[in-house]
């Protein structure tokens, strides 16, 4: 259920861009295409390339990130018919439009800050047991 709430807020996100871009998507199909298959390739190929360009990632001290964001948007572009970037500035553009929207959207619809609430309040509960632990011992002057 997560994943669909996801998916369904990446395709406004990628409708957002492609507005803002004007970029011609022809349908809601083939936006909704367009997030799957940047989804799919964000799962599966991202880490494999974050992986191998480690020392151009820590040369360029994670700009590099960046080209690797473009290339899955050009990789989409290529596998998505109907949705066409017109070259590598263009994708890094769309990449990082893209990812404002969707960390903005993922705010507001609540895909994001309920995984990190369970994570503080996980952090909160580790805290007050070790602080537990500090409670048996005294204050050393």
């Amino acid at each position: 259920m997560r994943y669909i709430l996801k998916l369904a807020v990446l395709t406004l996100a990628v409708f957002c861009t492609s507005y803002i871009l004007r970029i011609d998507l022809p349908d809601f199909w083939t936006t909704l295409l367009v997030a799957l298959v940047i989804s799919l390739l964000n799962t599966f190929l991202k880490p494999v390339l974050v992986f191998f360009t480690i020392p151009f990632t820590v040369v360029t001290l994670g700009l590099f990130l960046l080209v690797i964001n473009a290339a899955i948007i050009m990789i989409a572009s290529k596998l998505v018919p109907g949705f066409h970037v017109d070259g590598f500035w263009w994708a890094l553009l769309f990449s990082i439009i893209l990812s404002f929207i969707n960390s903005i959207l993922e705010s507001l619809f609540g895909t994001k800050t309920k995984q990190n609430r369970n994570n503080n309040t996980d952090q909160n509960q580790n805290n007050q047991q070790d602080d537990n632990h500090f409670d048996d011992y005294e204050e050393v002057k």
